[in-house]
């Protein structure tokens, strides 16, 4: 927040990338975008073979707060879910220090066959999302029908975008640095930045509403 406590922090949004499980390989966008952009960094979640819940939306949570905001998160799979967590249990103001969530190819953790160390993060959050957020789905994705993926981020209050037929969005679908996901995430850094710009030229209007609202009441107490 800036010095007035409001989020019209002027600073290029913080991306903060959150791979799924066995974490994200040299091959994959998440890793691209980290040796490419300098403002995209990993959040080292732990456990990358065998997670838990709590403990990765603990470690999201730390990231997030040592990041200081304005933050944009660019997660893939189990990651989604994690952020999703992260966004019901926490009390975040919408939109800050999270201002945005590029959610790509989430799994759905609430099926019979998903594995124990993926259901553990169901059922799947129903709660809407504490910041704009984009969910990116894959027709053939092996982990997620394409029409749950369109559910889940319904729930999430989330814009769907079809990749067509990229299988899970990762490695194995050789997207490389994946020009189509850096332009979603352009789109959701560029709104924060508006956003914040629209604070900022909001706050004189408001600071002196408060003012006369301030002066008034202590004259109806004189």
């Amino acid at each position: 927040m800036d010095r007035f406590g409001n989020p019209g922090d002027a600073r290029q949004p913080v991306v903060l990338t959150i791979p799924g499980l066995n974490n994200s390989g040299p091959d994959h966008w998440q890793t691209h975008w980290e040796n490419s952009r300098a403002d995209c960094h990993r959040v080292d979640l732990g456990s990358w073979a065998s997670p838990t819940r709590n403990s990765w939306v603990t470690r999201l949570d730390a990231a997030i707060r040592e990041a200081d905001g304005p933050i944009v998160l660019a997660a893939h799979s189990l990651g989604c879910l994690a952020v999703a967590w992260w966004g019901a249990l926490q009390s975040q103001a919408y939109g800050w220090p999270v201002t945005g969530a590029l959610l790509v190819a989430p799994p759905d953790c609430d099926r019979m066959e998903t594995p124990e160390t993926v259901g553990g993060f169901g059922p799947t959050p129903r709660a809407q999302l504490p910041f704009p957020s984009i969910v990116v789905a894959s027709r053939n994705d092996p982990y997620i029908f394409f029409e749950r993926a369109h559910s889940i981020s319904k729930n999430w209050g989330s814009s769907f975008i079809d990749a067509g037929l990229c299988g899970h969005i990762n490695a194995d679908s050789c997207l490389g640095d994946w020009t189509f996901g850096q332009a979603l995430l352009e789109g959701l850094i560029d709104n924060a930045q508006d956003h914040a710009s629209a604070m900022r030229q909001m706050r004189p209007a408001s600071l002196l509403a408060q003012q006369d609202r301030r002066i008034g009441a202590m004259r109806n107490v004189g």
